[in-house]
């Protein structure tokens, strides 16, 4: 099937909003993109006219955005371009909606921190063990300490060999 797919950089504009619904959630915001351009006459960084966007979200990726956004927040959005026409007072209007596939924040304005969801242990037929005992491996959902600046004096350094180069075969 043919279908638009876009990248925009941008900042949202409106809260995101967050609806449960019988498939899963649905969350949908409007998102602002501004071109700047240099302006080689004033020498000055000048923006461009701005336009906006209806980003929508569905299912997991609805719930995390609600948890994760918030208005004015720098982000680049990934999905599929749709451009509608609706007539409202009489006259001809058109939107442009993009139902995202990926969302995230825009590292060259600022930084995130990541934090993986934990997911529901998937259901095992009654009578059965799940595939892996508690304790076996690591946990793909478990977020490692999260390390800071201003932690670092306080936590345990492993000093010996710090320095030196590990050999890679």
């Amino acid at each position: 099937m043919n279908e638009t797919l876009v990248t925009l950089v941008g900042n949202t504009a409106t809260a995101v909003e967050f609806r449960e619904t019988a498939t899963g959630g649905m969350a949908r915001f409007r998102f602002a993109v501004t071109p700047r351009r240099w302006d080689r006459e004033k020498q000055l960084w000048a923006d461009g006219r701005t336009s906006f966007y209806t980003v929508w979200a569905w299912r997991t990726l609805a719930a995390h955005l609600a948890g994760s956004v918030s208005v004015g927040e720098p982000l680049v959005v990934h999905g599929r371009l749709k451009v509608r026409e609706e007539e409202q007072d009489g006259q001809r209007r058109s939107f442009v909606d993009v139902e995202a596939i990926a969302i995230g924040h825009d590292l060259s304005r600022g930084t995130a921190a990541f934090r993986r969801a934990v997911r529901a242990e998937p259901r095992t037929p009654a009578g059965t063990e799940p595939c892996t005992a508690a304790g076996e491996g690591p946990e793909l959902t478990e977020r490692p300490e999260q390390v800071t600046d201003g932690d670092r004096g306080r936590l345990p350094v492993d000093r010996k060999g710090a320095g030196e180069m590990a050999a890679v075969s």
